[in-house]
């Protein structure tokens, strides 16, 4: 496991001089009216590669979840951004958010059954490779792609920014557990206290997951996002972009994606 307590200044990782205007994106219907997604490819490339499925925060299917995937897909990633409440809805208020949050969360066999048809949309995509198929989300989504993995889907990798640590439903297992994780987690967000963590860790070694835990000390909810900063404010909640945490967490995630 690799324990991080403090941040260093890390680059972000280019793959290669792949071009932008490349980038094409593709709205798509998942069978069984479950909703709508995303794919994003970039076709200056041509080799196999790794993939990505990225869930939204809480807040909905908006375009802080397809802007990453763009990102993803310009640096040579094809990706799927997937609208895991199925209702195309956006919330704009918290209490807003926690409801579609809450409602999703009870009917755990119609999430699940999203991801699985996103990821079949992506082992189809062309490029790429079906045996690296990574998946990531923010806040609600970190902790759906973490349960996928307690879950053992057929993921290389799973990466959960400022995202649900804690399982009702499922714990990691040694006989199951086959992705890699990483966790970017603010040592001040409240939503994930400390003794969450600590439980999350020990679930994870007993497992014996190949875990990347990094938790950056003062850092609250939400840092990967620009404007979550205003949102704080806007709503009195411990919202709060901090560049620091971003680029580390982010270069972590390509790291885990090229390894």
């Amino acid at each position: 496991m690799k324990w991080l307590l403090t941040l260093g200044c890390v680059a972000l990782l280019m793959l290669g001089n792949n071009s932008l205007a490349a980038v094409t994106e593709q709205a798509v219907q998942l069978p069984n009216q479950l909703g709508s997604a995303i794919i994003y490819r970039n076709d200056a490339v041509k080799n196999q590669g790794a993939a990505v499925l990225v869930i939204h925060e809480w807040w909905g299917f908006n375009d802080y979840a397809r802007s990453r995937a763009k990102m993803l897909a310009e640096l040579g990633y094809t990706s799927i951004a997937v609208d895991m409440y199925g209702t195309g809805k956006v919330a704009d208020h918290p209490d807003n958010a926690m409801a579609f949050m809450e409602a999703a969360m009870k009917e755990p066999e119609k999430v699940n059954a999203r991801f699985d048809a996103a990821m079949a949309l992506l082992k189809a995509a062309p490029g790429v490779d079906a045996s690296r198929i990574y998946a990531m989300g923010y806040c609600f989504g970190g902790g759906v792609v973490l349960n996928q993995a307690r879950m053992g889907k057929a993921l290389a990798g799973v990466a959960s920014f400022h995202g649900m640590l804690t399982s009702k439903h499922h714990k990691a297992d040694a006989a199951t557990l086959k992705a890699k994780i990483l966790v970017a987690h603010g040592g001040a967000d409240p939503f994930v206290p400390a003794e969450q963590a600590t439980s999350f860790i020990s679930e994870m070694l007993g497992a014996g997951a190949d875990l990347d835990f990094r938790v950056y000390p003062g850092v609250k909810h939400s840092f990967t996002v620009p404007d979550a900063t205003e949102k704080g404010k806007a709503f009195h909640m411990p919202f709060e972009y901090n560049e620091q945490a971003d680029k580390d967490s982010w270069a972590a995630l390509l790291r885990m994606l090229a390894s």
